[in-house]
């Protein structure tokens, strides 16, 4: 088992050398066949350590692999190792499982691209780095695969780098802005790494969960302290409040990139990193003020301020990275409540049918020649039926509808806070309301009701089998992924609790927070109905108090432009200060002043230089009589 684990990293790096070094020489489907393979064969693998985990006892499920030692200075000691648990494998399958189905849906979407090869070795680069993060048994190991998801984000965002249009500007720009902000939140991360040597001396994470959870090891201040650097580096990385900003520019990058990235795996990097370190949250406990409810209350308000903005986006991608956001928003209320159970499982179920909404999209997209309007598509079911029913059962589980998968997830995080905080959860049910809602106007002004542009809609048509059946399997497990933690069924909370521990909620909050979850999903999915396919007065009477609100949602809650006020703006006016005044009038000002005094005296001290011998005789004896003097005096 141990060194089968190294094979899950070989495969990815390896399809990304070949297809770098080689793939100029071999056809398109090849060099997406590589890819796709390689990520598949990893796969596999996790397939096996899965089998291979299980047949340990429970409290036996974790292995560490250390190939040898990476870094020793002193007393400080990190090895280059790899940890197979529960969370890890799980995360495994998430990230190879998923990624191999857009890796083949890639070949066919991107099939028309000229840069195809760079981007299939990006797309591996990035699997490898994800994997390295999940998979490391260390902090420092952990950043390393952080830091990788980030650059090949970076990338992939900026794929189109030379491209500019009115909705995302310049691409490039994008890439830089994500990587940018999360360099923020990696600030946080370095600082975090740091205090935890310095609190217990090590950074594997066995080692350091056990100190945190012995008695007495490490103060509850401590851990605050350590827990709210986590929290910056999560915020980054999860795109929460504040610095969610960069995700939906994201979109800019290909459709499979907003499906593997911005979905599936690197978003999910924050709460899988809390969820690894839980006996630091544990410890630094969930009272007032205390860095999980932090946490759990920045996850709940981002999770409505995405809502309201994904409302009334009209960009179908913008949408969708909105709701990623709130998504995210959930998860992290569900880590700050310390449910961590619950949030790992709503990661999983997101992972589905948020890939498979991204991916029937990026079908409209590609069968549309680009376009992403939802004011201009409408009926696009009879041309697409594939992408129509897939996008549907996507959107269902979204909107949080049993008995599909998202229903499921969603629930458990919302019982877990109602059994923390009540002010928390009614924020939580407004957001999922409002989830419910953009989630059925999304479906509906794309595949149904009548076409509202001809052209665009004589122009649609079903994409190729490598495009349909990834959104075939992922429907599929949309739709009966949630069966896999039922509440009185819990098969995946049993299997994770040796990695992350039990969270215990009682039979009548789990019942009372089913009730009213299926109760607001079903009255976010009717209203929306009433308003878009039957035009109902009642609910345009429902909705008229919140149109006042519409103009400023539309516009992000000018977010940007307020970062562009207050941080962009000043920061570039201090920067062209320093470029242009200390840099040019000071720095080269005083290179220069020491350059033209140095000329001045060379000048002064060249009319000595005469040449003349008796002039050198001269100044030997008064040398000479200089220092007799001197002497004589002294």
């Amino acid at each position: 088992m141990e060194n089968m684990a190294w094979l899950l990293l070989l495969f990815p790096i390896a399809g990304a050398i070949i297809n770098l070094f080689a793939g100029h020489r071999f056809d398109r489907r090849i060099i997406g066949g590589i890819a796709s393979v390689a990520v598949a064969a990893s796969f596999l693998i996790t397939l096996v350590l899965l089998v291979d985990l299980l047949r340990l006892p429970a409290h036996e499920r974790s292995v560490e692999s250390v190939l040898w030692t990476w870094i020793t200075i002193g007393s400080f000691s990190v090895p280059a190792g790899l940890l197979i648990d529960p969370l890890s494998v799980t995360m495994c399958l998430i990230v190879t499982g998923v990624g191999t189905l857009i890796h083949i849906y890639a070949v066919g979407y991107m099939d028309h691209e000229e840069r195809f090869q760079r981007f299939f070795v990006y797309l591996n680069f990035f699997i490898f780095a994800m994997l390295i993060l999940v998979l490391s048994n260390n902090f420092l190991g952990m950043f390393v695969g952080w830091e990788g998801v980030g650059l090949a984000s970076y990338l992939l965002i900026g794929f189109y780098f030379d491209k500019e249009d009115d909705t995302y500007g310049s691409y490039a720009d994008c890439g830089k802005k994500a990587f940018i902000v999360n360099r923020i939140g990696d600030f946080g991360m370095i600082l975090a790494i740091m205090a935890v040597w310095t609190a217990v001396g090590t950074l594997t994470f066995v080692d350091v969960n056990h100190d945190f959870h012995e008695p007495g090891m490490v103060s509850v201040g401590v851990a605050n302290l350590i827990c709210f650097l986590l929290l910056l580096g999560a915020t980054g990385k999860s795109a929460q409040i504040p610095l969610y900003v960069w995700l939906p520019d994201a979109m800019a990058g290909p459709t499979p990139v907003s499906a593997l990235i911005h979905a599936a795996t690197m978003v999910t990097a924050g709460i899988y990193m809390i969820a690894r370190t839980h006996e630091i949250w544990y410890l630094a406990g969930y009272g007032l003020g205390s860095a999980p409810m932090v946490a759990a209350w920045i996850g709940g308000l981002t999770a409505l301020l995405a809502a309201t903005i994904a409302l009334t986006q009209t960009d179908l991608k913008k949408i969708l990275a909105y709701s990623t956001v709130s998504q995210l928003g959930f998860m992290m209320m569900g880590v700050g409540v310390g449910a961590y159970g619950a949030a790992i499982f709503h990661l999983m179920t997101h992972a589905f049918f948020k890939a498979l909404l991204f991916l029937a999209a990026g079908s409209v997209m590609h069968a549309l020649h680009g376009e992403l309007d939802i004011r201009k598509m409408g009926g696009l079911r009879e041309k697409m039926p594939v992408t129509s029913w897939t996008f549907t059962v996507g959107a269902i589980a979204l909107a949080g509808i049993p008995p599909l998968a998202g229903f499921w997830s969603k629930d458990e995080i919302k019982a877990s806070v109602l059994d923390a905080d009540l002010l928390l959860y009614i924020i939580a049910l407004v957001a999922a309301l409002l989830t419910a809602f953009y989630s059925f106007r999304a479906a509906y002004l794309a595949f149904y009701g009548n076409p509202r542009d001809a052209h665009v809609f004589e122009s649609a048509h079903e994409n190729p089998a490598t495009m349909t059946i990834p959104l075939r399997i992922l429907a599929v497990l949309a739709l009966i992924g949630g069966f896999i933690n039922l509440p009185f069924f819990p098969v995946l909370n049993n299997w994770l609790e040796p990695s992350i521990g039990h969270h215990h909620l009682d039979v009548v909050t789990m019942l009372i927070a089913a009730i009213l979850s299926i109760l607001i999903a079903a009255f976010g999915t009717m209203l929306a109905f009433a308003h878009y396919h039957r035009g109902e007065e009642r609910a345009a009477n429902l909705l008229k108090p919140f149109q006042a609100l519409a103009p400023l949602a539309e516009q992000k809650w000018y977010v940007d432009e307020i970062y562009q006020m207050l941080i962009v703006s000043p920061l570039l006016a201090l920067s062209n200060w320093f470029a242009n005044i200390m840099d040019q009038k000071g720095i080269d000002g005083a290179v220069n002043l020491l350059g033209s005094s140095t000329m001045i005296v060379g000048n002064y001290a060249r009319r000595i230089q005469t040449g003349l011998i008796p002039n050198y005789a001269l100044s030997i004896l008064l040398g000479a009589v200089i220092i007799l003097a001197y002497f004589m005096l002294a």
